[in-house]
């Protein structure tokens, strides 16, 4: 999806990355994962969805943070991640978990 603005193509799935690493500590015996969703984008976008199905984690997430329905995992409540920034969360599994960006709303306004 491209949102086009003043005749460029703004904003697409394609301007946010994930990436992650170990935090070095353990919850419950189980490694823990920073996750770092990038929004590469010059406009903020908001009602960011992941992939997600068959994620687990032994650390509680706050909802607000990311709340999963189903195999999709909404970030941030809905609320913007704005343009050119980071947004991160932790979660605590065996492994980490392949996530991968669905949908947003770009608000290039």
């Amino acid at each position: 999806m491209c949102v086009v603005f003043q005749g460029h193509c703004q904003c697409s799935l394609e301007k946010v990355t994930i990436s992650q690493t170990q935090t070095g500590k353990t919850v419950e015996n189980k490694p823990e994962w920073q996750v770092t969703i990038s929004n590469g984008c010059v406009c903020s976008q908001s009602e960011l969805k992941l992939s997600c199905s068959g994620f687990q984690t032994v650390e509680t997430i706050d909802p607000s943070v990311l709340a999963k329905s189903g195999g999709e995992c909404l970030i941030n409540n809905g609320e913007p991640v704005p343009p050119l920034s980071d947004f991160s969360f932790k979660y605590a599994w065996d492994t980490s978990f392949p996530f991968n960006p669905l949908s947003s709303q770009p608000n290039c306004s």
